[in-house]
């Protein structure tokens, strides 16, 4: 059968609808067994990464689709080794991760959208990012306040090769909408489009980060990079309305 150019058009779009697959709905933070379906406690690694704050699942409360991580102020906890460092452990946090490694194809991508009220006190450090499961990178750091009164939107090719944009975070006590589409763009590199509150903010190039697979974090990190000392009272960070979409053939 022939096409023409508008039936031609049509058709790719629907081919594309039918591509789209919801990995993580937007029940995920409705209840317990929605949360167990779609995600884990900690890092995938452990409780401990390269701030001041110790994970711990007590940390972590969802219901109606609205998860918050709270950090609070703590002593007596034993340090921690990141790095070859010595890090001191000040707080007890939240973090999770999507029990989904997200790997980019062919042709595909995905995208990550939430809803986020997140703090840009000194001290502080929230984050939505992908981080490579083996090896690093790639890392896409879709949206991190590290508080400075900024939003944060980041892309790791090394640790010393990596594109960046910071801007103004206003209204920190309002949910502000992310939006981060990771689509594949020659079988080798990817592109990653930041979006704040429906606007189009920076676009970036992860190089060699196609056909990778990456876990998927949401954590509440303090100090560290976002400064010290951080807060006495307790830190929260919420997230609603997250949706994880596949485009992947």
């Amino acid at each position: 059968m022939q096409l023409t150019k508008a039936s031609a058009l049509l058709f790719a779009v629907a081919t594309c609808t039918e591509a789209v697959r919801t990995i993580i709905p937007k029940t995920s933070f409705n209840s317990q067994s929605d949360f167990d379906a779609d995600w884990g406690y900690n890092y995938p690694w452990g409780t401990d990464h390269n701030g001041g704050a110790r994970m711990d699942k007590a940390q972590v409360k969802f219901s109606n689709g609205q998860l918050t991580l709270t950090a609070k102020k703590v002593s007596g906890q034993p340090d921690t080794t990141q790095g070859g460092k010595t890090i001191k452990i000040n707080y007890l946090s939240g973090t999770i991760y999507a029990k989904e490694h997200f790997t980019v194809a062919k042709g595909g991508g995905y995208d990550f959208t939430g809803e986020f009220k997140a703090t840009t006190t000194k001290g502080t450090w929230p984050a939505f990012w992908l981080t490579a499961v083996q090896g690093w990178p790639p890392e896409i750091d879709m949206a991190e306040w590290k508080g400075s009164g900024k939003i944060s939107f980041n892309t790791f090719n090394t640790s010393s090769v990596l594109s960046w944009k910071d801007v103004a975070y206003s209204s920190p006590d309002q949910f502000h909408t992310i939006k981060c589409e990771v689509r594949d763009i020659n079988q080798k590199d990817v592109s990653a489009k930041f979006y704040m509150d429906g606007t189009l903010i920076a676009t970036q190039v992860g190089g060699g980060f196609f056909g990778k697979a990456m876990y998927l974090i949401i954590d509440l990190q303090m100090e560290g990079s976002s400064g010290s000392p951080g807060p006495t009272t307790d830190t929260l960070f919420q997230v609603r309305n997250l949706e994880v979409l596949s485009y992947n053939p």
